[in-house]
């Protein structure tokens, strides 16, 4: 799919994009430039959310911006067009740019750009083909309301999304050296980015840079909070907690709070209603004595050959997988409903369930399989940093095999999980607990889980599913076996 229109020589548009989830629509989570700004090649211009994740879109092209298409909050259609440039400003006048509307219908058989769809099928992503229904959606509510109360409804459904709320305008700082002709200060989009993660506002940035850019340095420098002579540094406040709820005042006489069904949490529910009334699941259970593996943890935090990666019980569970895995290769696999095939996997696509204020993703490490302990942990470490930072891709999403979910960490005993989409298989890791445990005769006190593994009754049957659940519980019993049984 194409996303972009050439509409004159002049004036170029830039469509909602293939970001490669399988999925036809966006919302426009914020705008990064406005009317009047100019862009370059590869600049952010603003950050979108699928159903699965954040994703800040580039520009493909330079010129100054002639039109923003839709405001923040709206769901748009991949393959609309999204924002207008000039390419060739300051070459005659500028038609009047339309209103941003609120809603725009789906493109249909008369559509204005090479990415259109025949009438009647709804433009989908990469790979996926194409949906046989057109989408019709509801017009936003409040659409022709007072610009305050916009206001108000965009800073709560940014918490929703897990953003702050739009802060108040900032007061009018002189323009810096490093600005251009619209205010715009001049940086390279990983500038831009890094003073967007620090909170710094590019343009009380003085530059040092070549003709007036802002270089990394100078951004933090302004990241570096100016300190008195003989005074101590104020540590920052701590970040709010981001909460999925709406952070808006709630009045107390409310009796309830209702929140749209939408990105992240509408994709899990769909998701879930799926995967339960399609895959046959069955979920077996196993109380393991785990001491060794504790043991075994603790010595590799120590060990030089681990430094710099996080080692936790999750890191030998994840590879006592694995070797389950390889030892019974028959439950790494998938079912073709449309061709009626078992489609057997040679690859381990290891997925982790991760919570983020966006609801629960599941960000898988490929080829798990050919990794080293180290690897793996390196692996783990960077999934989890990425996704509760908000940070995680599409493409880290898509085609995981198996996965772990740990609801350990909540401090519950085991669940029954339900499969990812298209997966055979999932393994749920209880709490690790302090438990009187039967050792060599004897009452001990030892470290006990229970992990339970469900999986897709018509294609792993009972005994292979047993097979893998007692062989990872074998291994976090005796993790020598994971050197034996290699």
């Amino acid at each position: 799919m194409t996303t972009m229109t050439e509409t004159s020589a002049r004036f170029r548009e830039f469509k909602m994009p293939d970001v490669g989830e399988g999925l036809t629509e966006a919302e426009i989570l914020k705008w990064f430039v406005q009317p009047g700004d100019t862009v370059t090649d590869g600049q952010v211009v603003c950050e979108v959310e699928t159903a699965k994740a954040a994703v800040e879109l580039p520009i493909p092209f330079d010129g100054v911006v002639h039109e923003l298409r839709f405001p923040e909050g709206t769901t748009v259609d991949v393959g609309q067009v999204i924002i207008a440039i000039d390419v060739a400003p300051g070459s005659g006048d500028a038609p009047a740019p339309a209103a941003a509307a609120p809603v725009q219908e789906p493109v249909e058989a008369a559509g204005s750009g090479d990415g259109d769809a025949p009438k009647g099928r709804t433009p989908v992503l990469v790979g996926y083909g194409v949906a046989e229904s057109s989408t019709k959606r509801r017009p936003r509510k409040g659409a022709s309301a007072a610009p305050e109360a916009a206001a108000v409804a965009a800073a709560v459904q940014a918490e929703l999304n897990g953003h702050a709320a739009p802060a108040a305008p900032a007061p009018a700082v002189p323009a810096q050296a490093g600005a251009q002709d619209g205010g715009r200060p001049l940086a390279k989009p990983p500038v831009r980015k890094l003073a967007k993660d620090l909170g710094i506002d590019l343009a009380t940035v003085v530059p040092t840079g070549k003709d007036g850019i802002i270089t990394r340095e100078d951004v933090h420098a302004a990241a570096a909070p100016a300190v008195a002579p003989g005074t101590a540094p104020v540590p920052p406040a701590p970040a709010p907690v981001t909460a999925e709820a709406p952070a808006a005042a709630v009045p107390a006489s409310a009796r309830e709070t209702r929140i749209p069904v939408k990105g992240v949490r509408k994709a899990i529910a769909q998701a879930m209603v799926g995967s339960a009334f399609t895959a046959p699941h069955v979920t077996e259970f196993v109380t393991v004595d785990v001491t060794r593996t504790m043991k075994l943890v603790a010595e590799l935090k120590e060990d030089k050959d681990m430094a710099g990666v996080r080692v936790n019980p999750l890191l030998i569970i994840a590879k006592a997988l694995l070797v389950a895995i390889r030892r019974n290769p028959e439950v790494n696999a998938a079912w073709d409903e449309a061709n009626q095939e078992i489609v057997q996997k040679h690859y381990v696509n290891l997925g982790i369930a991760a919570a983020t204020p966006r609801g629960l993703i599941v960000p898988n490490i490929k080829d798990a399989h050919d990794r080293t302990l180290p690897q793996l942990a390196a692996a783990l470490g960077e999934l989890v940093t990425t996704a509760r930072d908000g940070k995680t891709s599409p493409a880290a999403m898509a085609g995981g095999t198996v996965t772990i979910t740990n609801v350990g960490v909540f401090g519950v005993d085991t669940g029954t999980p339900i499969l990812n989409p298209g997966e055979s298989a999932i393994l749920a890791v209880g709490a690790i607990k302090l438990q009187p445990w039967v050792h060599k005769g004897k009452v001990k006190p030892r470290q006990v889980t229970t992990l339970a593994l469900s999986f897709d009754h018509r294609l792993v049957d009972g005994e292979l599913g047993s097979k893998v659940l007692a062989d990872v519980a074998a291994i976090l019993e005796q993790p020598k076996r994971l050197i034996t049984w290699a």
